[in-house]
């Protein structure tokens, strides 16, 4: 073997380049934090060929002074951290005082900046030479410029592994929309070669934000999204999840920051994926961005060399939350919601005409209708609307059952629509095939596919029922042995508890061996060991599980289905409007317990169009 020898700084920087500068995408990233760093409120980027003939990067940030731009272009130099103890609250973006070393060591680097303090700007050059730094003075107001020019061009064997200009370029792109996203209270412009491509202003309210995020996810997305903001126990998750009918193919629409960095983290997307978990279609890929918010000392950023994953200090306690968050804010849509969101033209007044007679249209009238006495109660309330009553009456009988003092029959033509209570999935109209009940509300059309909406509601109250009765468990007449490893057995020791709250007894008999005792009514024994190795690893990674929980509700999901309105199953008129209201009222309504849709509507705006109705 040859003897060991010290590496020089520039074959040192320019292999730790490999962990920083991956491509041009890498040098935009590390370049913009360093300008989020500094405080900017303003960054101003330049491509040209890809990013592999120049990025350039300029802000109005705090800059940097003349003594301290040859240290900039050092390796472990940094303003940022000059402790250990920093570390263990890093409220930066960039910190380790590597990018900037490992950028000029594969490229011909210009820095110029302006600290404030005098009245020139300063500027250093490097092309990849020994640590070696030009100064010469600069004109440039306040902040900082960084030129990378040619890059890789002194690591051909880097170079061709680049892809083509239009790849690099939309990476750069991908790079600069999440930064966007993770900075609201910014103003970002983006120009390929020589033409401007985003220019965004800075965004401080609620309304302005959602704008930036429509520019750049799309205005489906905001049109389909729920804003949430929660707090608690020191964490806050705010930002916007898309509704379950607006899921994705693939995980393309995913934005998770934590306090302003952008991650990619197991914990996280396992929480997210449990929130969707019996309101997304199988396959299918929710769309979110979402911002949390937490004390730096609680959350370790310095896990990952490229820094896209970090670690939680209490995983479990911040899994919980992301749960449970998101899992209400799914919860609490209601059709009501969802039918405003998709109304976009202007409200028009539902106007009740007389209801003219089968007889009258010279049709052959057909009142023979196969009742349906299922399982399916009608709602107290809703037994004085008559299966032949006019819209008009049925809204006059649901206004007066409301609030009598509001509205008469009598007054029905004078009444305002605010006055009329139109629910949000109006009043029943008619069935199709036995299948779909067709309503009429304030907007238009609604199309309601009665199984699946029965499904849900049925689902959602056996759910109910369930928890409020607690999980009943039933003894083995065998007990039966489980072997795992000893890392699992001292975790099912600790959370002996959370197996207990779910139906299950166990048991630790040996260092390696679980007895388990009692199992859930719901569940067979046989099903119960592979289950109990879940558990124990979703413990084990997130600190908890809810397998269990998610079983049991598989077999509700299928009792439910069981239980529920068929097909080609004839329903009155007040059946159908009790189960308009009932959807009203029921946690997910909108979709059943497979993730499929269970309404829609169609605007008068959107039936005008079809029939060319005003063109």
């Amino acid at each position: 073997m040859q003897k060991i020898k010290r590496l020089s700084p520039r074959l040192a920087n320019q292999i730790a380049a490999g962990e920083v500068v991956e491509r041009p995408a890498s040098v935009v990233k590390e370049l913009i934090e360093n300008s989020l760093d500094s405080g900017a409120t303003q960054i101003d980027v330049d491509i040209e060929v890809g990013g592999v003939k120049l990025v350039r990067v300029r802000d109005n940030g705090s800059g940097v002074a003349k003594d301290d731009l040859p240290l900039a272009l050092s390796r472990h130099a940094t303003s940022k951290i000059t402790v250990l103890d920093d570390l263990e609250a890093v409220g930066t973006l960039g910190f380790r005082g590597e990018a900037l070393a490992s950028i000029s060591s594969v490229s011909r680097l210009k820095f110029v900046s302006n600290d404030g303090q005098s009245d020139m700007a300063w500027s250093a050059q490097t092309e990849g030479r020994d640590m070696a730094t030009e100064l010469s003075p600069a004109a440039h107001p306040q902040g900082t410029t960084v030129e990378v020019k040619d890059l890789f061009f002194n690591t051909p064997a880097r170079r061709k592994f680049l892809r083509t200009e239009k790849t690099e370029y939309n990476r750069i792109e991908d790079i600069i929309k999440r930064l966007a996203l993770s900075r609201f209270e910014l103003g970002f412009s983006l120009k390929n070669n020589g033409k401007v491509i985003h220019s965004w202003r800075p965004a401080n309210s609620q309304a302005e934000q959602e704008r930036r995020v429509a520019q750049i996810c799309g205005p489906a997305f905001i049109e389909n999204a729920v804003h949430v903001d929660m707090e608690r126990a020191g964490l806050r998750l705010w930002g916007w999840v898309a509704l379950p009918k607006f899921s994705r193919s693939q995980s393309d629409l995913q934005h998770f920051f934590v306090n302003g960095r952008s991650i990619r983290d197991k914990l996280v997307s396992h929480a997210i994926k449990q929130a969707y978990q019996d309101v997304l279609f199988h396959g299918r890929h929710p769309a979110f961005v979402l911002y949390l918010e937490l004390d730096p000392s609680n959350v370790d950023v310095n896990v990952h060399p490229t820094k896209h994953e970090v670690r939680f200090r209490d995983s479990r306690l911040v899994h919980d939350f992301l749960f449970s968050s998101l899992h209400k804010a799914l919860a609490d849509v209601r059709p009501s919601d969802e039918a405003e969101r998709s109304y976009v033209a202007e409200p028009a007044e539902l106007v009740m005409e007389a209801e003219p007679t089968q007889h009258a249209l010279g049709l052959s009238a057909r009142t023979e209708t196969r009742p349906y006495t299922g399982n399916y109660s009608v709602p107290a309330g809703s037994s004085s609307f008559s299966g032949s009553s006019s819209v008009r009456e049925q809204i006059a009988q649901y206004a007066t059952l409301t609030n009598p003092d509001v509205i008469s029959g009598g007054e029905m033509e004078r009444a305002s629509p605010e006055q009329q209570l139109v629910p949000p999935l109006g009043y029943a109209i008619a069935q199709l095939k036995g299948i779909y009940i067709l309503a009429e509300n304030t907007q238009g059309l609604i199309i309601v596919d009665m199984h699946a909406a029965h499904e849900r509601i049925v689902y959602e109250r056996m759910k109910a029922q369930f928890s409020e009765q607690a999980i009943q468990s039933q003894p083995l007449l065998v007990p039966q042995t489980l072997a795992v490893s000893e890392k699992e057995a001292n975790q099912a020791e600790d959370c002996m508890d959370v197996f207990s709250r779910l139906g299950i007894v166990i048991e630790r008999v040996g260092p390696e061996s679980l007895l388990i005792r009692q199992v859930p009514t719901l569940l067979h024994a046989d099903d119960v060991e592979a289950l109990i190795r879940d558990v124990l690893s979703d413990l084990i990674e997130y600190g908890s599980s809810q397998r269990i929980q998610h079983h049991i509700n598989e077999i509700l999901g299928t009792m439910a289905c069981h239980g529920s309105v068929r097909a080609n199953r004839r329903l009155t008129i007040p059946e159908m409007n009790a189960l308009l209201r009932d959807m009203e009222a029921t946690e997910r309504s909108g979709q059943c317990n497979h993730g499929r849709p269970t309404w829609t509507q169609l605007a008068l705006g959107e039936l005008d169009k079809l029939f060319l109705r005003g063109q």
